[in-house]
């Protein structure tokens, strides 16, 4: 009797014990990339903050299991991949920001639109990799890393000859290099290969030396046994992920969202190739539903013509929808991605003043005012009509046109019946009207000239060959990329490679527009217009 006591004494003080450690767990923590402002910042400077780096809900131990990566390992086994290839690069943090920089990733870029009145606070990691400490269980601390909004949507601006300054970002801007197919088959491949590595641990102390002895049991009693059990779930596969998820510049939110939803893929994943190029946010307050094709519809709103930038509701409404971007792109559960919804408000905000880079180069004056009536009449019923000024057009109005002009279907018809369902049965169901069918949604153009490649695709590579479709070419490179500003888009060699002594700030990729998903046809409007009439239009173009 006195034995089974101390047994039930030791089974209570374990019991205790484990409920103390969860107590003590910290399962969410707020992003540490977040730049600081004051309380009393207002709604724009708090928007541009969090656009640039906050968390979302997506630095926790539910997002770990999916988007989110232990960042010590990872970027230890980064570095010692890299030194296995090159042993003669340094075990530093600076070595990893040239491993995430081929990604199209921006190291300690400047971002120049920064609002006035802010500081800008330098993180540790690249723009728009949100990064913080959890504990999974009391007494642990594990550094957590995820990407937030600007690792899409803050680009580099240019030089006047078109030259990428990587080191000078704006917010809003397309980051079309940014390449999240290459980074997670590196970061798979990598941890692969260095689980076990004698020295993975030591390299993370090494690049990290404000690392304590928290973070290396941490590392050693619960990161890693957890990712060799789902490196050993994924033994005899060639890629962490059924899909494809884009390339330099495109990603795949869709067939991100069927895996966070636990929706069918079509054909195990390799029929869910609709991939969407990265936009520029100019003027996407003005639409009444998100994303290419218009599925997410604000609940009630008709998808009518507006005069008139959005109301308070309507901003509302739209960062609403927003905070479901987190499900799919950060591995939010959806029960908990709504409670980003201030900051999603205070980057609606920041929206509803943002403007691109100024185009760099040279401008046509006379050509443009020649263009500006070619696009009024042409352009404006899909895309929405510009007010006169040649200096900095402002949208006047929005005809939120959707409808199909032959382009690539796949993306639209990705999102299928079976996923429209999960979404209408999840806590969104109020927030979000999905709209299946119909086409695409034609985007306000402004900070088109930043766009390139162009089409939801990015299968077309410069606004001359929008223009001519009969020049498009089959194959070309993007990534890292210089523009061309007389055919306004990548500039490229002959062949479609960039040309000859160029040497791009990322790795580049190839867009093969025969594969799936990346169809080049479509979009003829333009195509009879005279030689002339086609480089005014793109003169004007320029200016929005």
């Amino acid at each position: 009797m006195r034995k089974r006591s101390v047994f039930a004494g030791i089974g209570v003080l374990l019991l205790g014990g484990a409920a103390l450690l969860w107590v003590a767990s910290v399962p969410v923590a707020e992003s540490r990339s977040r730049p600081q402002v004051a309380a009393s910042a207002s709604a724009q400077v708090r928007g541009a903050a969090a656009f640039a780096g906050a968390g979302f809900g997506g630095i926790s131990t539910d997002a770990l299991a999916s988007n989110a990566v232990p960042w010590r390992i990872v970027a230890a086994a980064l570095l010692l991949e890299e030194r296995r290839r090159n042993p003669s690069v340094p075990v530093s943090s600076a070595t990893v920001d040239g491993v995430l920089g081929r990604f199209g990733f921006l190291p300690r870029a400047q971002i120049m639109n920064w609002p006035a009145g802010a500081a800008q606070s330098a993180s540790l990691l690249p723009l728009g990799m949100t990064f913080g400490d959890i504990a999974p269980v009391g007494g642990a601390k594990v550094r957590v890393a995820n990407l937030g909004c600007a690792a899409c949507h803050a680009g580099v601006t240019y030089a006047a000859d078109g030259t990428p300054q990587a080191q000078r970002a704006m917010l809003g801007m397309p980051n079309t290099s940014i390449n999240l197919e290459a980074y997670t088959l590196a970061v798979f491949n990598a941890l692969r290969a260095q689980i076990d590595a004698p020295d993975l641990i030591g390299t993370a102390q090494t690049i990290f030396p404000e690392m304590d002895w928290r973070e290396r049991m941490s590392l050693r009693l619960i990161v890693m046994p957890l990712a060799r059990q789902r490196l050993a779930a994924l033994a005899g596969k060639d890629r962490p992920l059924p899909f494809t998820n884009g390339a330099p510049g495109s990603t795949n939110g869709v067939a991100a969202l069927k895996l966070a939803l636990h929706t069918p893929f079509i054909d195990g994943g390799r029929g869910d190739a609709g991939v969407v190029s990265v936009p520029d946010l100019g003027s996407r307050t003005w639409r009444s539903s998100l994303l290419v094709d218009g599925i997410y519809a604000v609940p009630g709103a008709s998808h009518a013509p507006t005069t008139s930038p959005p109301d308070a509701a309507r901003l509302r409404a739209l960062a609403a929808i927003t905070t479901f971007f987190t499900v799919p792109s950060m591995g939010v559960h959806p029960d908990k991605a709504r409670s980003s919804l201030p900051d999603a408000e205070a980057i609606m905000a920041f929206l509803g003043t943002y403007r691109a880079q100024r185009f760099p180069g040279t401008i046509d004056r006379a050509a443009a005012e020649r263009g500006r009536l070619l696009y009024e009449r042409h352009c404006a019923a899909c895309h929405g009509s510009y007010d006169a000024n040649l200096e900095a057009p402002n949208l006047t109005s929005f005809p939120n046109w959707r409808g199909d002009v032959g382009t690539d279907a796949l993306r639209a018809t990705n999102f299928d019946g079976p996923l429209a369902a999960a979404v209408a049965k999840s806590p969104y169901r109020d927030i979000i009207a999905v709209r299946r069918g119909g086409g695409y949604v034609a985007p306000p153009l402004s900070g088109l000239w930043a766009s390139a490649p162009y089409l939801h695709n990015g299968s077309v590579p410069t606004l001359a060959d929008l223009l001519s479709p009969s020049s498009r070419p089959r194959r070309f490179m993007v990534g890292g990329h210089r523009l061309d500003f007389e055919r306004v888009g990548l500039r490229l060699a002959a062949d479609g490679s960039y040309p000859g002594g160029y040497r791009p700030f990322s790795a580049p990729g190839w867009i093969d527009t025969a594969t799936l998903g990346r169809g080049a046809g479509g979009h003829r409007q333009g195509e009879t217009f005279s030689a002339d009439e086609k480089r005014a239009l793109i003169e004007y173009l320029k200016l929005l």
